[in-house]
């Protein structure tokens, strides 16, 4: 199945919609279930997605890539999108996580290859390796530097 996020958010109104269940927790995370995006419009496109688990709460910086990654177009193993009981393409958000390196803006990355896809009519969500992955990084930079005149233009 191929997914095609969201440029905006458009359902973070309410914080009954902010939440969703992670049953196996995210790589590395298995212990941490319960998720909640939190944001501040002042702050967008980068969204907080806070983690609820066994050992308290934890806060990872996510994205979605609509419109931020030119022709990122994830594809999903048959599998997970029968795991998230996926209908249709549409069914799917797909968050991305953010790592800032050094607390620089500029040097910003994002795993294209490890999105959270979540299903916005059941609010269950997984992480999962995409099928097309050789096509994308875990450490896409955010920002494109270039090379001659030293600019900085964001993409």
């Amino acid at each position: 199945m191929k997914v095609m996020p969201d440029l905006y958010p458009t359902d973070l109104e309410a914080p009954s919609a902010n939440s969703f269940t992670l049953p196996s927790g995210l790589i590395g995370f298995e212990n941490y279930r319960q998720a909640e995006l939190l944001y501040q419009p002042d702050h967008l496109p980068f969204l907080w997605l806070q983690l609820t688990g066994t050992r308290g709460a934890m806060q990872f910086v996510v994205i979605e890539p609509g419109g931020l990654v030119p022709d990122y177009e994830p594809e999903l193993f048959d599998e997970h999108a029968l795991a998230l009981d996926l209908h249709d393409a549409s069914e799917a958000m797909l968050l991305n996580i953010v790592t800032l390196q050094r607390q620089n803006p500029l040097e910003a990355t994002v795993n294209l290859i490890g999105p959270i896809v979540i299903n916005r009519r059941t609010r269950m969500g997984r992480q999962v390796v995409i099928s097309n992955y050789s096509r994308y990084s875990a450490y896409h930079s955010l920002v494109e530097k270039t090379q001659n005149v030293g600019r900085v233009t964001t993409r």
